[in-house]
């Protein structure tokens, strides 16, 4: 197991298990301080949302073997994190009604006569704006994952070709190597002949002389 994925993953699971039970805590508040722990709690899931994209891109650097693995866990993390958005989401909801029924109480025990048309409009341009907002915030966060899912992509994608450069570079060091046999064995063999042409040279002249003595010898 890689080290820094599971750096990481021990302080995604211990984030994870604190944000369940502020999220359990959160349920028996109301007012502020349930304002408050919901802030300290999305806090925490951008926290959590970065160290699952740091596990990710840890995971995609490794060997496939090893890769595989920890995808498969990096899923259910995710899965994990998606429902403790899910969580968040339906608490705030329940805290945005609860303050909207709030504000309509209070409004009616001012008197009915003071709740006019103009302020129910401005009520629900209120409830429009903040659902534009959210809807805004969800669409950045969209686009910034499937910018880091491109990133990732890019780096995988770079991390193979590095591979298949350092596997051409080590066949042409090869290469190189038997080139390098090569011109041994050819300088060897050159060398071989050149002797052996001295030789046959001396064999020849000694023939060549012994010849002249038997003649000689044989005239005289």
């Amino acid at each position: 197991m890689n080290d820094v994925f599971e750096g990481y993953e021990r302080q995604y699971c211990e984030l994870s298990a604190g944000l369940s039970k502020k999220c359990t805590s959160a349920t028996l508040l109301d007012g502020e301080q349930k304002k408050q722990k919901l802030s300290e709690i999305k806090v925490g899931l951008d926290e959590a949302e970065s160290l699952i994209r740091k596990m990710d891109l840890e995971a995609r650097s490794l060997q496939p073997n090893m890769k595989a693995v920890l995808l498969a866990k990096l899923r259910e993390y995710k899965s994990d994190l998606n429902n403790l958005k899910s969580e968040v989401k339906r608490i705030s909801s329940a805290n945005l009604n609860q303050a909207a029924r709030d504000e309509l109480l209070e409004s009616g025990m001012a008197g009915a006569a003071t709740v006019s048309a103009d302020q129910k409009a401005r009520l629900l341009m209120s409830t429009e704006r903040l659902n534009k907002t959210s809807d805004r915030v969800r669409d950045g966060r969209k686009t910034m994952l499937e910018t880091e899912e491109l990133g990732v992509s890019i780096l995988q994608d770079l991390n193979q070709q590095r591979q298949a450069l350092l596997h051409a570079h080590g066949t042409l060091h090869g290469v190189d190597d038997n080139i390098g046999k090569s011109k041994k064995i050819l300088t060897n063999m050159s060398r071989r002949m050149s002797r052996n042409k001295w030789i046959i040279g001396f064999i020849m002249a000694l023939l060549v002389l012994a010849i002249i003595l038997i003649l000689y010898y044989k005239l005289k």
